[in-house]
């Protein structure tokens, strides 16, 4: 069953979720509303998109230090009470976020946040190697948007695969939290430092570190 932009404004509408969540589900259920509602609730998105215009001014600065103090990260999320904030789940999830940032080094939350410049940039550049590679202009267009959600799953936290479960994005992950805490939550910033970075150096795979100390723990 396919659906038309009118499917996708109407699940909006029945859900608050967002534009390109309700596309995603309504691919996800063939075109079934119906189905595609469950989905949206079931990933905790329909929850998130109800909470998203309450004030979420509490929270935590969370610190994580990883091998031996070689990575540092300092990340702030959100809640919308202090009770919250001092529960076991919420300072679990921001604890696994620290573990994300020091891993798989984000360079933003959001893909909102990334600048205009930089996205047009790397457009340019994709283009460029798409032509190179000889593919037919009439499918470099696809070819680029494809490489531009990869390029944003790199750079932007809320995109990145969760490096404890492959399955499910950081966005996914926060909003599954949403759903058992009740309350909005929000990575509002982060900042990541690296003992040496930028000076010539061996490199290691932090993802594969993260993982295994979070598993001998």
């Amino acid at each position: 069953m396919e659906f038309t932009s009118e499917d996708i404004v109407k699940l909006r509408k029945r859900t608050n979720a967002g534009i390109l969540d309700c596309k995603k589900a309504l691919e996800a259920k063939k075109g079934d509303l119906d189905k595609a509602a469950e989905w949206l609730r079931e990933k905790g998105i329909a929850a998130a998109a109800k909470k998203a215009d309450r004030i979420a001014a509490e929270g935590l600065v969370y610190s994580y230090i990883h091998m031996g103090g070689k990575i540092g990260v300092l990340v702030e999320i959100n809640c919308e009470t202090d009770f919250v904030s001092r529960s076991e789940n919420f300072v679990e999830l921001c604890k696994n976020i620290a573990m994300q940032i020091a891993a798989s080094k984000p360079e933003f939350v959001t893909i909102e946040e990334v600048p205009a410049k930089r996205v047009e940039s790397e457009k340019q550049v994709l283009i460029a190697q798409s032509l190179n590679e000889g593919k037919p202009e009439s499918v470099v267009n696809k070819m680029v948007e494809g490489r531009i959600k990869k390029f944003y799953k790199e750079i932007c936290l809320l995109e990145q695969d969760y490096v404890k479960d492959s399955s499910k994005t950081i966005k996914e992950v926060i909003n599954e939290a949403i759903l058992i805490i009740g309350e909005k939550i929000n990575v509002r910033r982060f900042v990541r430092y690296e003992m040496g970075e930028g000076l010539e150096k061996r490199q290691d795979n932090f993802a594969e570190e993260v993982l295994k100390q979070s598993t001998e723990k």
